[in-house]
This record gives structure tokens, C-alpha cells and sequence, in this order.
């Protein structure tokens, strides 16, 4: 028996803060704020009215004795704390030493790749389950292509070799952590050009296997299947490779000829095609605007953000089928925090071998059924 069950580190930070209300306001136990700083801890412990004998932890990305004890005192890690390529394996490390699992935002391909040929086998040996990408990327798009593929093979017996994933609607931004996991992915990118082969590979978390031709969704098109025109969406480059590494670790329970792609639906005809243009010029790296890591929307923002996912199965006899997915909050912020907060939990309550995993993979129609029952999210198919 571990001192705690889950330690939420990076809780003075905006996300981290948001996932420690969270557990208060749902009556967790046997959890605890770490940071850098225990005078902000108490602070922030103090402003989301968690209770004041909530344990406080301090640990530090520089600090490796802090990390260990910290990964040795719970059964899950939950961290907020990146860029991941940053501040990350130093925790992955303590957590796989110690057997303890860990979930995280992470979406950082190229990290995650080497975070994969450097901690998988030794996850294995000490039964560390290491889940990257626990928020908007990419639980929605993992957990609706495993939902519509669930619907396939139900309904026809094998599961749809195409796959199309479409951003119907979405109001709220990214956060600013995840701008500033892009932005340090880019400039070490520029340091590194072999880092730009695995950001272009579909297949970069999928070592040793490498599928058919994917679409790159780098430029406006019309979709003929949905008819409408349809814009890159930013997401993508990380959501689809977590998509194949879900079917790669489910030994291709979608199979070995899975095509999949992520666009955002811009509208009908010459004002759609007009939309689909702009968006795809947007750079929303390309200004200082928007949320600072630790800075993130009010309240009432968060409250009245939402998400609509489609996910279109096409059959090789010309049979379509769809999937949705939608979000009761903004994706960066208040969704994001529940999906983690949630992640974290389910670990708990569930039993899994030891590795660096996806939500998908990992935990599937579980944390499926409990992100309905407490995220706010809802999966359809048919």
C-alpha cells in the first residue's frame, strides 16, 4: 500500500489547477498536489477550496531524488508538467523504476518515439503503465475510431479500412501548453532534422511496422463523402499517429490496410471552399496572442466551450457508417482536465500490463463508459 493513489504534479499550474478542483469537488481520496513550490501550492490549494489537510508534495523536473520519491509514493502519476521534451523523461524514468503508473497531455511524436524505444521494454519488466496524450489529443479521436470500429465489426463482421475524422464544430482554443509543446517541437526540429521524419510519419509511434499510404491532410479539399470542403486541422499530426499506435498495440484490430485522416469541416460551396483556404493559411503559432503555459480562459469560457467529432467508416462494398463524439467544455481546458482527471482514475480501478500505451489500447470501452458517466463526453455510433 502506497501513501497515496494519485499525486497531481504541476497543480499550480492553469491545467494542473484545474484537475486538483476537480478531484476535490468529486471527493477523491488519497491524492496529492506536487510542484516546484509549496507556497504556491498552498496557495492554489487555498483558491480551489480543496481541503486543508490536502498533502502537499514538492518536486522538481531538476530534482531526480524528488521525482523518484514522489513516483514511489503513488499508484499514479498524473502530470500537467511540459513541454513534455522538456521536463518529461526524468519523471517517465522514476515511474518506470518504480512501477508506478503515469499519464500525461503529451503531444510531442517525436518525444513520445524515443520515450518508446527508451522505457517501453523496461515499463514491461516492472509493470509501469505509461499513458501519453490524455486530453484532447487525443482521447476523442482514439477512443471514436475504437468506437465506430467496435460498430464495424458488429455489423459486418470486419472492421471499415477507411476511416475519415472530421471537427464538425468546436468552440474554445488550445491551451497554451500545448502551443508551447509545438513551438518546442519545431525548435528542436530545427536542431535535429531527423525529428521532421518522424513528425511526417503516420507510422512514428508504431516501430517496426509501417502501413498503407495515409492522406497527409495538409491542404484544403472537397469531400466528396460528406460534401462539403474540409481544412487541415492541427491536431492531426499527433491525434493520427496515436490512432495507429492504438491499432499497432491491439494487434491491428483494425487492420493492417487501416487508412485514417483528421480535417476540420469548413462549410458548402464557394464560401466553404473560402473558409477552408483561410484556415488552412492560419498559423496560430505565428503570434504571441492566447494563453501563456499557465494561463487559461475564465470559468464561464471554459463553461460554454464545447466539441462535435464525426467519424465516417467507409466499407469496401461502398457502405458508410458514422461515429460522433462531442465535449460539454472547452477542448483545451475544461474538457482536457476532466478527460485526464478521469484517466488517472480508471488506471486505478483497472488491471493492465506494463508498457507505454494509448488511452485506446489501454483502457478502451472502460474509460469510454466512465468519461460518459463523469466527462461530459458521448460516443454514438451506427
Amino acid at each position: 500500500m502506497r501513501d497515496y493513489d494519485i499525486i497531481v504534479y504541476g497543480a499550480t499550474g492553469f491545467t494542473g489547477r484545474l484537475v486538483a478542483e476537480y478531484f476535490g469537488q468529486q471527493n477523491v481520496t488519497r491524492w496529492a498536489m506536487a510542484g516546484r513550490s509549496r507556497a504556491k501550492l498552498e496557495e492554489v490549494r487555498d483558491i480551489i477550496g480543496a481541503p486543508a489537510d490536502t498533502p502537499l508534495l514538492v518536486a522538481d523536473a531538476d530534482d531526480p531524488a524528488s521525482l523518484k520519491a514522489m513516483a514511489q509514493s503513488t499508484q499514479v502519476v498524473l502530470t500537467t508538467v511540459g513541454p513534455y521534451q522538456l521536463y518529461g523523461e526524468p519523471l517517465i524514468a522514476a515511474c518506470v523504476a518504480a512501477g508506478t503508473a503515469y499519464v500525461d497531455l503529451c503531444g510531442e511524436p517525436a518525444w513520445m518515439r524515443h520515450m518508446i524505444d527508451a522505457h517501453h521494454a523496461g515499463a514491461q519488466a516492472s509493470g509501469a503503465r505509461i499513458v501519453f496524450s490524455c486530453g484532447f489529443d487525443s482521447i476523442p479521436f482514439d477512443l471514436g475510431v475504437l468506437t465506430l470500429q467496435e460498430c464495424a465489426r458488429a455489423k459486418y463482421g470486419h472492421p471499415a479500412p477507411r476511416v475519415k475524422g472530421r471537427v464538425r464544430a468546436m468552440k474554445g482554443g488550445f491551451s497554451g501548453g500545448t502551443a508551447a509543446s509545438l513551438k518546442a517541437t519545431l525548435a528542436a526540429a530545427a536542431r535535429d532534422p531527423s525529428i521532421l521524419g518522424l513528425l511526417a510519419s503516420p507510422f512514428a509511434l508504431t516501430p517496426g511496422f509501417s502501413g498503407p499510404h495515409q492522406p497527409t491532410g495538409l491542404l484544403p479539399e472537397f469531400d466528396a463523402t460528406l460534401n462539403t470542403w474540409v481544412a487541415p486541422f492541427i491536431m492531426a499530426a499527433i491525434n493520427t499517429k496515436n490512432v495507429h499506435r492504438t491499432n499497432f498495440l491491439l494487434d491491428h484490430r483494425y487492420g493492417k490496410d487501416f487508412v485514417y485522416d483528421e480535417m476540420m469541416v469548413a462549410g458548402l460551396g464557394e464560401m466553404g471552399k473560402a473558409a477552408a483556404d483561410a484556415i488552412a493559411k492560419l498559423n496560430p503559432l505565428a503570434s504571441d496572442k492566447g494563453p501563456k503555459p499557465g494561463e487559461g480562459p475564465s470559468k464561464e469560457e471554459r463553461d460554454s466551450g464545447h466539441y462535435d467529432l464525426l467519424f465516417v467508416g467507409l466499407m469496401p462494398d461502398g457502405a458508410r457508417f458514422d461515429a460522433v463524439v462531442t465535449g460539454d467544455r472547452d477542448p483545451g481546458y475544461g474538457s482536457t482536465s476532466k478527460m485526464i482527471a478521469e484517466t488517472a482514475r480508471c488506471l486505478l480501478e483497472t488491471e493492465g500490463a506494463g508498457g507505454v500505451w494509448t488511452p485506446g489500447a489501454l483502457l478502451g470501452t472502460t474509460l469510454r463508459d466512465r468519461l460518459q458517466d463523469k466527462a461530459g463526453l458521448t460516443f454514438t455510433a451506427g
